[in-house]
């Protein structure tokens, strides 16, 4: 799993230190911050991987870093770790997206379990966006009027019934289809239909 990085953020050097060890003895790529705010300065949005999020730490908390995260287009997956253990901390975690809240001290195989469905995450989510991304560069290269004639196709028209809608012939959608097809890189209309659902289920 190359380039797979699993960062532990948590303001406590022995808790940053433990948990590197941990997962650097069953062949884990690591690297920690003590602080939220650090973490955030250098953020990369390529980096594969999953975070390990102490909640409570000096400045930033991890739950106004799950946040910040939350606002862009895709973040890696978040185990959130406390030695408060709050429930209400823990239900705001969740709720948020984070895979899972851990209690101080836990087990080393609970966690090194959470991290394996993190990952796993990880990867599925950045294949599906990928999948979302190459359709939507796609889409975005249709023409207005392709546009239209894919509405038409879509909501199950025939070629004469989008063309009366248009204005234009028959002969004039049958062109502007047989374009946008090739374009959304789609043989058929089941096809161009999940397409478009795809879109749609990503507000695109």
């Amino acid at each position: 799993m190359d380039n797979i990085t699993v960062t532990i953020i948590d303001d406590e050097p022995d808790v940053r230190l433990a948990i590197k060890l941990l997962l650097e003895s069953v062949g884990h790529r690591v690297q920690t911050f003590e602080s939220a705010q650090d973490y955030w300065a250098q953020y990369d949005p390529e980096q594969k991987g999953c975070l390990i999020l102490d909640v409570r730490m000096p400045g930033m908390s991890g739950l106004e870093l799950q946040e910040q995260l939350k606002l862009l287009d895709y973040h890696p997956p978040i185990i959130m770790i406390s030695g408060h253990g709050e429930i209400p901390m823990a239900v705001k975690a969740i709720k948020s997206g984070a895979i899972d809240f851990l209690q101080k001290p836990f087990s080393d195989q609970l966690l090194l379990d959470h991290v394996s469905v993190a990952l796993e995450q990880d990867i599925s989510k950045r294949n599906s966006l990928m999948v979302v991304h190459k359709i939507k560069s796609r889409h975005d290269t249709l023409t207005p009027r392709e546009l239209e004639v894919l509405e038409g196709v879509v909501d199950g028209k025939l070629n004469k019934t989008i063309a009366s809608e248009l204005n234009v012939s028959t002969r004039t959608i049958e062109i502007h289809r047989a374009n946008m097809m090739e374009k959304m890189e789609v043989k058929n209309l089941s096809s161009l239909v999940r397409c478009v659902s795809v879109l749609k289920e990503n507000n695109h």
